[in-house]
C-alpha cells in the first residue's frame, strides 16, 4: 500500500470516528491495544484525548455544548525517582472544610453558598513573600503605601470592601511581578484602588480624582496603562471574599435572632468598628498574609468575644485559629492602648451605612508599637480576652514598662 492511499484511508477513518458510538469507541480501543508501541506515553494521551471528544460528540446538547467540561487526571510518568517538580501545582489545599454556620436561605442553599465562598480562599492566593522578587522594596513600603490607600478611601468616602479589594488586588499583582522599583509602587496602588472603586461603589471618583491625589506623582494615562496591566496579570480575577467580608458574615450570623435574614444588618456598629480597627492594623503588617481571610477575621472576631461565639459564627474550632490569635495578640494590645474607634459622619452617607465607609487613624505609629515577644504565645484554649474584650492582666514578673 501506497504511503498516499495510507493517507486517505486514515483520513476517512477519522470521519467515520466522528459517527461512531461510545461502543464502538470503545471497540476500536481494544483493537488497537494490540498494535500500540510499547511505553510510549504521548501515544496513549492522544487516543485517550480522542476517546473522549468522540464519547461527549455522541451527548452534546441541541446547542451543540458538551453538558459538562472534562477535566483530566494529571498523568504520572514511570520512572525510579519521579520528578516532584511536575506536581508541583497540584497542590492540596484546605482540607479542613468547616461545617456551614448560615441559616437557611430563602433565595439558595446555605451549604452551596457556603461552599463557595470557601473555594474561593483557594482560588485567590496570597503570600507573605509578595516582595520577594523585588529588591528594591521592603515590608516598610508596603504599610506606608496601604496606610496611604485607606487614607484615600476616608477622604471620599469609600467602602471599607473597597479599600480591602484594591489591597487584595495590590499583594496579588506584586506576586506576579518581578523588580518593580518604588517609584512604580504609587502608581500601583492607586490603580488598584481605582479597579476596586468601579466594581463596589455605586459612584465612584473620577479618573482625574485618583491622579490628583498622588499630587503630580502620575497621570491620568499612567493609571490607565497600569490598569490594563494589572488585569491582565490577576486573569481578570476580581472577585476574592475579603476580610472585611467575612468580618461582616461573622457579625451578621452572630447576631442573627429567632427570624433570620441574613442580608440585614442586625448587629452593632460599634463593636464592628472596634474589630475592622484591629484588622485595618494587622493588613498593613505583611505578615498578615500568611493567613486566610477568613481565619485572620475570625482571630480578631475573637479577641473581642469568646471561643463559644466565634465557633457559633464561623464553624470553627480552637485548633484551627489558635496560631493567628497568637499572632494578633500584639496587635490588639496595642489597639487598646489607644483610644477606640468611633462611628463618623460622612455626607451622602446613611446612618445605618456609615460603619462600612473606610476610617482612617495612625496606623502607622500603632504598627510601629507592635512588639512580637515570646511571652505573648498563649497556651491551647487559653483566651487572651475576656467576654467583653479587656486584656487578662499578666503576671507581675512579666510586667513591662510603656
Amino acid at each position: 500500500m501506497s504511503r498516499r492511499s495510507g493517507r486517505l484511508q486514515a483520513r476517512h477513518g477519522k470521519g467515520d470516528a466522528e459517527n461512531e458510538c461510545p461502543s464502538t469507541v470503545a471497540t476500536r480501543k481494544r483493537k488497537s491495544e494490540d498494535v500500540k508501541p510499547a511505553h510510549d506515553s504521548q501515544w496513549d494521551t492522544k487516543r485517550h484525548n480522542y476517546e473522549i471528544q468522540a464519547c461527549w460528540s455522541q451527548i452534546t446538547t441541541a446547542g451543540g455544548v458538551t453538558p459538562c467540561i472534562l477535566i483530566e487526571t494529571p498523568q504520572k510518568e514511570i520512572s525510579v525517582m519521579p520528578d516532584i517538580s511536575k506536581f508541583a501545582r497540584y497542590r492540596f489545599q484546605n482540607l479542613f472544610i468547616s461545617p456551614s454556620p448560615l441559616p437557611d436561605l430563602s433565595w439558595g442553599s446555605s451549604k452551596d453558598v457556603w461552599l463557595k465562598m470557601l473555594s474561593k480562599e483557594s482560588r485567590y492566593v496570597h503570600s507573605s513573600r509578595v516582595l520577594q522578587n523585588h529588591c528594591s522594596l521592603n515590608d516598610d513600603m508596603r504599610s506606608i503605601l496601604l496606610d496611604w490607600l485607606i487614607e484615600v478611601s476616608e477622604v471620599y468616602s469609600l467602602h471599607r470592601e473597597t479599600f480591602y479589594l484594591a489591597q487584595d488586588f495590590f499583594d496579588r499583582f506584586m506576586l506576579t511581578q518581578k523588580s518593580v522599583s518604588k517609584n512604580m509602587l504609587q502608581v500601583i496602588g492607586v490603580t488598584t484602588l481605582f479597579i476596586a472603586s468601579k466594581l463596589e461603589e455605586i459612584y465612584p471618583p473620577k479618573l482625574h480624582e485618583f491622579a490628583y491625589v498622588t499630587d503630580g506623582a502620575c497621570s491620568e494615562d499612567d493609571i490607565i496603562e497600569m490598569e490594563l496591566i494589572i488585569l491582565k496579570a490577576l486573569k481578570w480575577e476580581l472577585s476574592p471574599v475579603t476580610a472585611i467580608t467575612w468580618l461582616n458574615l461573622f457579625l451578621q450570623v452572630s447576631s442573627l435572632k429567632d427570624s433570620p435574614k441574613l442580608l440585614l444588618p442586625q448587629y452593632s456598629q460599634e463593636q464592628f468598628i472596634q474589630i475592622a480597627q484591629l484588622l485595618d492594623l494587622c493588613i498593613l503588617h505583611i505578615t498578615s498574609l500568611d493567613f486566610q481571610y477568613r481565619i485572620l477575621a475570625a482571630a480578631a472576631f475573637y479577641h473581642f468575644t469568646s471561643m463559644e461565639v466565634v465557633t457559633k459564627a464561623t464553624g470553627m474550632e480552637w485548633e484551627n485559629i489558635s496560631e493567628c490569635v497568637q499572632w494578633l495578640t500584639p496587635f490588639m494590645r496595642v489597639v487598646q492602648r489607644n483610644p477606640p474607634s468611633k462611628l463618623k459622619t460622612f455626607k451622602k452617607v446613611s446612618e445605618e451605612g456609615r460603619h462600612n465607609i473606610q476610617t482612617h487613624t495612625n496606623y502607622l505609629d500603632m504598627l510601629d508599637d507592635v512588639k512580637v515577644k515570646p511571652e505573648t504565645i498563649l497556651l491551647e484554649g487559653q483566651s487572651p480576652v475576656s467576654v467583653g474584650g479587656i486584656l487578662t492582666p499578666p503576671k507581675s514578673t512579666e510586667k513591662t514598662p510603656l
